[in-house]
């Protein structure tokens, strides 16, 4: 499996000016397990004073959070997607996240990146960061 590499990128002052201004992010892929990634990334952003929302196909609540099957499913607006899923998935990710109009920022974590789907999101006016991770980003500031 071929790793891509990010053409669509915000720097690092953009990475800070994101994360000083989001409130309220949906945590996709967000795994119950207490040893995987995304929980513990997802309890970090929440200790930070940030308002998680859980994504998970199982689960009914997840850190104390109603967990939501589906991005179009959240009835209220949110800042950023925050994905722990494959690349593959981004692009599905993108049109719901555009159909829903309120998302601000597409974030794909360490490792994940798909630049056809950041474009379409860049394109439709969010901000966007791939191959990093929202804890690592904010333990560093």
């Amino acid at each position: 499996m071929e790793c891509e590499f990010p053409t669509v990128n915000a720097d690092n002052k953009e990475i800070l000016e994101i994360l000083d201004s989001v409130k309220v992010i949906a945590i996709l892929g967000l795994s119950p397990d207490e040893s995987k990634a995304s929980h513990k990334v997802a309890k970090f952003l929440q200790e930070k004073g940030y308002k998680i929302v859980p994504v998970y196909p199982k689960e009914d609540e997840i850190l104390g959070e109603k967990v939501y099957r589906g991005l179009a499913e959240i009835p209220f607006e949110i800042d950023m997607v925050d994905i722990f899923r494959k690349p593959q998935a981004f692009d599905a990710i993108a049109d719901v996240a555009i159909a829903r109009g309120d998302v601000k920022v597409f974030w794909g974590q360490l490792g994940l990146v798909n630049n056809e789907a950041a474009q379409k999101a860049r394109d439709a006016g969010m901000k966007v960061v791939q191959n990093h991770c929202t804890k690592i980003e904010l333990q560093n500031r």
